[in-house]
């Protein structure tokens, strides 16, 4: 079986949990397995947009010779800001020689990062390694007449030199993994706009109506569920709809998923105990399990 370096990050064991649940789940039923670093640092959240703010970044290059240590030299993010944070940094610590000399210099404690770890996210695994073919070969419960919108927001597309997709402007690995499953992928124009993101802490009103434009969005197409492979992105997705239900009578809500949940729908049997959702996807379960 093959084995990956896994870095889970510090959301996915709070409230992200059920994006690396779901994941340990499907991964060996793909041949695979997440093997999560024994010493691992927070990313960071987010790379630091000043030049001169190297502290910032300490911890994702502390990650980085974690892997190193492993003689692997992928590791594999389910979050798409830890997959950001470590790609951005580790490519800056190889073309910044300012930069990499302060950090050598600080982390003197550490063994010296030669610069040569490779930054994935676990879509680009399923799609390059595994591949898409054998995640439909793996599917026992075609997720059939289920209409499912992509929602990528900024991360995984941002900047546009570390996006997982070719055409960040019109993505296509999120789709492609939904059609795998059984599922119909659904159009959204709101599908690579800004959820609000840290905005939810001292603006949750503004960042609920972003949410709405993106909920909407995708049921003018026809969506019945959105799903995302960010715990920020699904914080503000899922949670802020309460906002949304209280001041806007005719506002329906719509049950937002992990990516990697809806693969667990697909490829376990058992029927999920998810627990981390604030709009109830009993619903949607209640379709395939009988």
């Amino acid at each position: 079986m093959l084995r990956y370096n896994y870095f889970p990050g510090c959301t996915l064991k709070t409230t992200g949990k059920e994006l690396e649940k779901s994941a340990l789940k499907v991964s060996p039923r793909l041949g695979f397995e997440l093997v999560e670093l024994p010493r691992w640092h927070c990313c960071g959240t987010v790379v630091a947009l000043s030049s001169d703010n190297k502290m910032h970044s300490i911890g994702a290059v502390r990650t980085l010779i974690r892997v190193q240590e492993t003689g692997d030299p992928k590791v594999v993010s389910l979050c798409s800001i830890c997959y950001n944070t470590l790609a951005r940094v580790n490519h800056r610590f190889n073309t910044d020689a300012e930069f990499r000399d302060a950090v050598v210099k600080f982390m003197d404690d550490e063994p010296e990062y030669e610069g040569k770890v490779q930054s994935l996210h676990y879509l680009q695994v399923l799609r390059d390694e595994i591949t898409y073919d054998r995640v439909k070969e793996a599917v026992i419960r075609p997720l059939s007449g289920l209409k499912v919108a992509p929602y990528y927001g900024c991360l995984l597309l941002r900047p546009k030199e570390f996006s997982i997709d070719p055409n960040y402007e019109s993505p296509t690995v999120l789709e492609d993994l939904i059609e795998s499953l059984g599922a119909e992928a659904v159009d959204n124009p709101y599908k690579n706009e800004c959820c609000g993101s840290y905005e939810t802490v001292h603006n949750p009103d503004q960042v609920a109506s972003m949410v709405y434009n993106i909920i909407e969005g995708a049921r003018k197409n026809g969506a019945e569920v959105l799903v995302t492979s960010c715990p920020l992105c699904h914080f503000n997705l899922d949670r802020r709809q309460q906002i949304l239900i209280e001041a806007t009578p005719d506002f329906q809500p719509m049950p937002i998923l992990y990516f990697t949940e809806l693969m667990e729908m697909a490829l376990i049997e058992e029927r999920p105990q998810w627990t981390n959702h604030t709009v109830s996807v009993d619903e949607i379960l209640d379709r395939f399990y009988k």
